[in-house]
Order: structure tokens, then C-alpha cells, then sequence
């Protein structure tokens, strides 16, 4: 029985390290030795009993190493048959570096990484509801229009940006002085933008309703010309447009986002992608913070790299640059708070259809978002 128990014994050191091999051969020769000199079995019943055993303990240590194998094969397979489908806006300074950089490709050896503009963040979100688009990032309305149309988008991420880099501004010679003067003016911003909820927080403190105003919807380059055009008496718009307007018109800032609304961005994920990819998602999301990191150091170089893209001074940008804030933030329950706030406003005045509940489209994993 002495034999038995060395052997069963032999094998569940195995199973326990199959790093153990040579230990496993050692201890069988000892354990075979020791039952030749007892005398409980025959040579050729203790050889019978050798074979069958190093033959049962080969197989098995194979089919581990087999499987192990296979495991890794199917990860290195699907990192390197991911395909990554990017949404961006060139005033959007972090996608639009990493994309000319190319450190995300990088990133992802033997991925397929596509790069799709668009001029706002609303139609980002529909090409993400059409299953062309797997990661974008917008300011804070589009993301609530898209949850209230029931496109299947989450939040995997936020980005502090500032209130400051957003404004509702009026020419220059303009007689208005306050926002309260707005009731009865064209007001022209883009519809789902953070300057429309900048727009609706401002006249909320003013004393006004929505209705009090005509609202205009048009995206930044139309709304430059009906501003400039005086077609229009005042403009709800975000950086790096808001700082080339004032640059270049002398417009005169009614009010900006501080103490209205926080003004964040917001980076989203198609929920197929979080689902199937989580893993190629994190690696997105790491690429992503080192880019930020990057902008935050170097506000001159960046101007001086978005200056010919966006037809924009590279003075102009720094500007922009300089006054807002980085960063690739897990999702929390403040920000939540806030995303809610705005939604709930949103449907209060109609411009939405549907009351709907942010935290549904919360990535689950937002704890694990590089910080």
C-alpha cells in the first residue's frame, strides 16, 4: 500500500504544478525501486503499472499544455482579428492627435483600426446606431438624444474639458448685455450640442423659458456665417470655434458655462463593442489617456498641430488649449448625477420625447477606466 499512496500522492503534486516534471520522474524511479525490493510486485506487473501510468500522466500533461496553448491562440487570434471602428471631429483635439499619430494601430498589432469624421457629435451617434461607428466622443446632449432614440450606446469614460470653453456670444457692436435680453432674438446654436443645454441652463437663470427665444439650429461653420451675417443675434458655441470667433470678430461674451453647467465630454462605446471587445475597448481607452496626457503637457505643439487641419491661427487654438482641463475619467455617480440633471431638463422643456435613466447606459466596468 506504501506504493499506491507515493503514487497517488506523485500525481497530485503534478496536477497541483505541472511545472513539476522532473520531480514527477524522480519520484516514480523511487517509488518503483521501493516496490522491486519489497517484493509486492512482479517486474513485469510493476513495468505494466510504469507504462500505463507515465502514458495516462503524458496524455494528461499534453491536453493541459495542448489547452493552454489553445487558449493563448484564440486570444493572440482575437486581438489580432479586432477591428475597431472610430468616430472623430477634428475640433475634437484627443481622437483626432491619436488618429494622426497612429499610436493606437500600434497598439493593436494586426487589428483593423478605421477613422470615419463627422462635423457634430448627433450624426456620430446615428452612425453608431447603424453599426458602422464602435467609439466616439461627444459633448453631454448628444449621448442623451441617442439614449432617448434608443440607440444602444455606453459610457465607457468622461472627460473634464472646462465651462469656460463654452459661450453664448453676441457681435461685438450688439446692443445686448445680459442673457435676459435674448427673449425674442435668434439664438443659433447645434441642436444636441452642449451649447444647446448651455443655451437652456442660461435662460433657465435669466428668467426665461425656451420659448422665449427663436432658436436657430446650425452647425458651427453655418452658424459662423449667419453670426458674422448678423442673421442671427447671438451664438451658443464650443472650442476651438468659440475662441476663432472671438478672435476674429471681437465678439463679446454674454455668459460662459461657469456656474451653469459643467461642460464635460464624454467618450462612448457602442454596446456591441463593450459586449464582444472589452479587452480591445480597454486598450483604446489606454491609448486615449496617453494621448490626453500628451495635449495637456504640450497646449503650443498641439495648437501648432490642429492649426493647418482646422484652418484655425495656432494662437487661436492655444488659447483654447490653455483654458481647459484633460483628462480620461471613469464614470461616477457625480457625473451621473449630472448627465441626469441635464436629461431630466431636457425632457422638462419637450426637447426631448422620453424621461429615460442614465445610469442604464453606464459601462459596468467604468471602474477599470485609466485614471
Amino acid at each position: 500500500m506504501t506504493g499506491i499512496v507515493l503514487i497517488i500522492d506523485t500525481i497530485t503534486v503534478i496536477y497541483k504544478n505541472m511545472q513539476l516534471k522532473k520531480l514527477l520522474l524522480v519520484r516514480l524511479l523511487g517509488i518503483f525501486s521501493r516496490l522491486f525490493q519489497i517484493g509486492k510486485l512482479s517486474r513485469i506487473r510493476v513495468f505494466a503499472l510504469f507504462f500505463s501510468l507515465g502514458l495516462g500522466l503524458s496524455l494528461t500533461l499534453s491536453a493541459c499544455s495542448s489547452s493552454t496553448n489553445n487558449s493563448t491562440a484564440t486570444q493572440t487570434t482575437n486581438q489580432k482579428g479586432a477591428v475597431v471602428h472610430i468616430g472623430y471631429q477634428k475640433a475634437a483635439t484627443i481622437l483626432y492627435s491619436l488618429k494622426a499619430k497612429k499610436d493606437l494601430e500600434k497598439a493593436l498589432p494586426g487589428a483593423t483600426v478605421t477613422w470615419t469624421e463627422f462635423p457634430a457629435g448627433p450624426p456620430m451617434l446615428e452612425a453608431m446606431n447603424a453599426g458602422s461607428i464602435d467609439f466616439g466622443y461627444t459633448g453631454e446632449s448628444p449621448p442623451i438624444f441617442a439614449q432617448v432614440a434608443g440607440i444602444p450606446l455606453v459610457y465607457v469614460a468622461y472627460d473634464p474639458w472646462s465651462p469656460k470653453a463654452e459661450a453664448i456670444i453676441v457681435p461685438k457692436n450688439s446692443p445686448l448685455k445680459t442673457v435676459a435680453e435674448l427673449k425674442g432674438k435668434r439664438v443659433a446654436f447645434a441642436k444636441g450640442s452642449n451649447a444647446n443645454y448651455l443655451l437652456v441652463k442660461a435662460l433657465e437663470k435669466a428668467g426665461l423659458k425656451y420659448d422665449d427665444i427663436k432658436p436657430t439650429t446650425l452647425p458651427p461653420p453655418d452658424a459662423r456665417g449667419a453670426f458674422e451675417g448678423n442673421n442671427v443675434e447671438a451664438w451658443a458655441i464650443w472650442d476651438p470655434y468659440l475662441a476663432a470667433a472671438v478672435a476674429a470678430t471681437g465678439a463679446r461674451t454674454l455668459t460662459d458655462g461657469t456656474g451653469l453647467v459643467p461642460n464635460r465630454g464624454y467618450y462612448l462605446a457602442a454596446k456591441s463593442f463593450v459586449e464582444k471587445q472589452p479587452d480591445t475597448l480597454k486598450t483604446v481607452l489606454d491609448q486615449v489617456k496617453k494621448t490626453s496626457n500628451w495635449a495637456q503637457k504640450n497646449p503650443t505643439e498641439v495648437a501648432k498641430f490642429l492649426s493647418p487641419v482646422l484652418g484655425i491661427d495656432a494662437a487661436v487654438l492655444e488659447v483654447a488649449e490653455k483654458r481647459r482641463e484633460y483628462g480620461v475619467l471613469p464614470i461616477t455617480d457625480e457625473v451621473i448625477a449630472g448627465q441626469q440633471e441635464a436629461a431630466n431638463t431636457f425632457y422638462k422643456i419637450k426637447l426631448v420625447t422620453k424621461s429615460i435613466n442614465v445610469k442604464e447606459a453606464v459601462w459596468k466596468g467604468r471602474s477599470t477606466t485609466p485614471t
